[in-house]
This record gives C-alpha cells, structure tokens and sequence, in this order.
C-alpha cells in the first residue's frame, strides 16, 4: 500500500526555523564574545542541566513522551551533538560571519540527502547550487596549503551532521513530541560533556579546560545560553516536523544574516569583498535548491 504523502504546515515551519536560528546565532555570537570563559565539556553539562527541568515540564504538559523509536532519537541526539562541537571549535579561530557561510553548505547538502533517499536524481538547479556552493565556501575559507588550519573544515563537518540529523529528524522522528526531542538531545549534551570532562584539565585547551569556579556573571551566562538551547533545539525540531526538508533548509540560511549583524555588531568584523562574494554565493546557491513546487499547506 502507497504510504500517504506528509501533510505540511510550511508556514509555521518558516516561522519556526527563522526564530530558532535568530537564537541560535545570539547564542554562538555570545560564546564568542565572552570567549565562553568555560571549558565547553562544563557548558554542554551547565548549560542543558539548566534547561532540563523546564523541559521536562513542557514535554510533560505536551502529551505524549515516548518515542516512536527510541534508536532514532538516540542517533539524532548525538548527531546534534557532535554539530555544535565541530562547530563551537572552530569559533576560536574564525569570524563568526565565515564560520556560519561554511556551515550553511547544510541546506544543500539537506537537499542531496532527500533526494538520495527518495531515489531521485537531483535536478539541474540543485546541481548547479551544490557547485555554487562551494565555489562560495571556496571564496570564504580560501584554504592555502603553506597556512592550513584543520579548524575551517570543521563548519563543514558541522553542516553534514546537521543535515543527517535534519533528514533523520523529517523521515524517522515527524510524530514525536518536540519537547521530548529536546529533552533526548540535552540530556546527551550531559552525557556527553561528563565524557570529556573525564580528560578535564588541560590549561588553555577550549574543550578539555579545567572546572571554572562560577561566579554570578558566568551563571547569567550559561542561563541565558541555557534558554537559547531550549528556543533553539525545540524550534528546529518543529519546524522539520511540520515542513518540507528543502523548504526549511532554504530559510534556515536566515542565520547567515543573523551571523552578520552579530559579527558587524558585536565583534566589528565585516567581511572583505571576496568573503562577501563567497556568503552571497552560498545564499544563492541555498535558493537554487528550493523546490519548485511547494506542498500544499494543511
């Protein structure tokens, strides 16, 4: 028997995605601008220890908090995880503008995944951005082999755990409670800043630093990265829920902008004529990937 094809709220999705990305972005622009002052083991675990209790609650009040397949959900947890920490170490040595152009090859690389897993070769438009795409992340990162930093490839490796767990999250995890989701991924935040807290003590090392004795102003901010997660993680999981993959992909680049102003604002990095070449032709090229015909809403 044919399987009924999803029925979408897209709008809500969109709305969704920009407003989990506006927080997301605040909170790498804040862990950048505070140079996190804790090792990021003691934040993953600081950070969801904060949001777990609310989240309880919410996926509580929500309904059902079982979990169609509780593998799934493990695999999508892990896969965030390991997201945020290729990503948050490559801030140190990156502007935070063109770390966001390398990570935002997600989209495209979201779309090549539908279309791997529906069997559909992707059209030419997809094709074409894939290439544009990176001919932009070529312009951003400009690699020079005498000078190489392994740290830029990490926004890459970034945005492919992104759009396995985005992929994972529409076709294995549409009926579980999204607060639930969030719940499963900040408890492996724990899980998993515990683990590398057990190799804790490396002075001067941004993953592996010692425990730092927490004074009111970094409790303010693990707080306020504390509901930027919850915003964030819940946000996302809606809007892949309720949207098509490609579709939200494409305004998940919103973040782009987002990444500007903060490094415009915050950090006064503006990017140079080339950098801003590279951003602009990764948009482009997350525009081309959008299907042209959209869902119907319901």
């Amino acid at each position: 028997m044919t399987e009924a094809p999803p029925k979408y709220r897209t709008g809500f999705a969109v709305m969704a995605i920009v407003t989990a990305v506006l927080f997301l972005s605040l909170g790498d622009a804040i862990i950048k601008v505070t140079g996190l002052g804790l090792p990021l083991w003691q934040m993953y675990v600081l950070r969801s220890a904060l949001a777990l209790p609310i989240l309880c609650v919410l996926a509580y009040r929500a309904g059902k908090v079982s979990f169609e397949s509780i593998g799934w959900v493990v695999v999508r947890s892990l896969l965030l995880v390991a997201m945020w920490l290729c990503y948050y170490s490559s801030l140190p040595f990156m502007p935070l503008s063109l770390a966001a152009a390398a990570y935002y090859t997600a989209p495209i690389m979201i779309t090549l995944l539908v279309a791997l897993l529906n069997r559909r070769r992707p059209p030419k438009a997809v094709m074409t951005a894939v290439v544009l795409g990176f001919a932009g992340v070529l312009l951003v990162l400009r690699p020079d082999a005498s000078g190489f930093n392994l740290a830029t490839l990490l926004p890459l490796l970034a945005a492919l755990l992104y759009a396995c767990a985005m992929v994972l999250t529409a076709h294995k995890c549409r009926k579980d409670n999204p607060f639930a989701l969030a719940l499963a991924l900040n408890i492996a935040f724990i899980l998993t800043g515990a683990g590398l807290g057990v190799f804790a003590g490396q002075d001067g090392s941004f993953i592996f630093g010692p425990w730092q004795e927490l004074d009111m102003k970094l409790l303010g901010v693990v707080a306020m990265l504390s509901a930027i997660i919850l915003v964030g993680s819940v946000g996302a999981a809606l809007a892949y829920q309720n949207g098509p993959p490609a579709t939200v992909a494409a305004f998940d680049y919103s973040y782009l902008v987002f990444g500007l102003i903060w490094g415009a604002v915050v950090f006064h990095e503006l990017p140079d004529v080339l950098s801003f070449f590279g951003i602009s032709a990764v948009v482009c090229a997350g525009m081309l990937s959008l299907p042209r015909q959209q869902p119907k809403e319901t």
